[in-house]
């Protein structure tokens, strides 16, 4: 196995980086998704609190 310099190590990850195309709309998706679950739930949950009168 050939050693391989870290700046073309950086450029060769950067290249493949631009290649893989849907990566960053996947996290967005995936993070709004988790955030609207977690709001839903805090919604849906707050309803169930018991008042103490």
């Amino acid at each position: 196995m050939d050693h391989t310099p870290a700046a073309a190590w950086l450029a060769q990850a950067a290249n493949a980086a631009e290649q893989q195309g849907a990566g960053n709309l996947l996290r967005v998706v995936l993070v709004v998704m988790v955030l609207g679950c977690a709001l839903t739930a805090w919604f849906l949950l707050r309803g169930y609190k018991q008042k103490d009168d």
